[in-house]
């Protein structure tokens, strides 16, 4: 796509974004920074901050894990149902058809 292809709005979005400068020309993108090879964590620092991020999570109490459990059982089974009543009423339908 060149720059013929574009309207005046999109010219004008893409100079408020920086990606043109003000004659209308593509302006280079800096290259991404690589990572550091001493960036990377240890083992044991990785399982502290782990077990930091963990301990911010708002877990469900008990009452609700068995409630949404319940439904999850109880949907589980409905569909198992549906599927398999499909599936033999297709099957005797298909019995009467090749029969």
């Amino acid at each position: 796509m060149s720059l013929d292809d574009l309207n005046r709005e999109q010219k004008r979005s893409l100079k408020k974004m920086g990606a043109l400068n003000e004659q209308g020309q593509p302006t280079r993108a800096p290259a991404p920074a690589r990572r550091q090879k001493d960036e990377r964590v240890g083992a044991v620092q990785y399982v502290r901050e782990v077990r930091d991020e963990m301990r911010k999570v708002a877990w469900p109490k008990w009452p609700e894990v068995r409630r949404f459990s319940i439904i999850v059982l109880v949907t589980v089974v409905l569909y198992t149902g549906y599927v398999f009543g499909l599936d033999s009423l297709f099957g005797v339908l298909s019995g009467w058809l090749y029969d």
